[in-house]
């Protein structure tokens, strides 16, 4: 079944203001910009109530990276029995937001920053952001594409392996690209429907090969 991703359904709203405004202040200051008493300040809100809903400074930040992951959608109503267009608008819903992401201040502030912590004894932020960002993107996209499979609209035998060919034509070298100082895509979009239109030539079903031409 599939079910809504948005918004992180893991906080409250207030909780996700809070965390937006620790993700701004991290951007704007670096690593020592991130203390709970300026994330207090920032958010308008008590220390007590960051580590209430927190924990500590750890837990602060694998919030803040699950809060950043749920910005890449993937499904989007309950219930819902996949068709042709209706598989295709979510996998470009999923290439437009990864590619917004991945593109954004915060996104790039934060890996960079784990790049630069990768050789320090204890740093934790790379693990987070691979089992807390990353891992649980996949695990979601990887949702979305088995679904289209069961729905007879994709094809393929490793769902690890396509989903990695349908990540690297949305992706390429783009992001490492940014983390090193180029600007972003100006048109997310445009390169979300390119990369659809060639996963789906390489792993759609008869069915959906035949949509697609007749639509052309």
């Amino acid at each position: 079944m599939l079910s809504e991703v948005g918004q992180s359904s893991e906080f409250s709203p207030r909780q996700n203001a809070v965390l937006e405004q620790a993700l701004r202040l991290l951007v704007d200051g670096g690593e020592k910009a991130l203390t709970t008493s300026g994330v207090a300040r920032a958010a308008n809100c008590s220390k007590e109530s960051l580590y209430k809903w927190f924990g500590d400074r750890d837990g602060l930040l694998s919030a803040m990276i699950t809060y950043q992951a749920s910005k890449v959608r993937t499904f989007e109503r309950n219930g819902e029995r996949l068709n042709t267009a209706s598989l295709h608008d979510h996998l470009v819903i999923f290439a437009r937001d990864l590619l917004e992401v991945l593109a954004g201040d915060v996104s790039l502030a934060l890996n960079r920053l784990a790049i630069g912590q990768s050789n320090r004894d204890g740093s934790k932020l790379g693990k987070l952001l691979l089992e807390r960002g990353r891992r649980q993107i996949d695990r979601r996209a990887i949702g979305l594409i088995d679904a289209g499979k069961r729905a007879g609209l994709l094809r393929f035998t490793d769902a690890d392996e396509a989903y990695h060919a349908l990540y690297g034509l949305i992706v390429s070298d783009l992001h490492v690209r940014m983390l090193l100082g180029e600007p972003g895509l100006r048109d997310s979009s445009r390169q979300a429907e390119k990369a659809i239109t060639a996963f789906l030539k390489l792993y759609g079903t008869e069915k959906v090969l035949a949509e697609a031409a007749a639509t052309v």
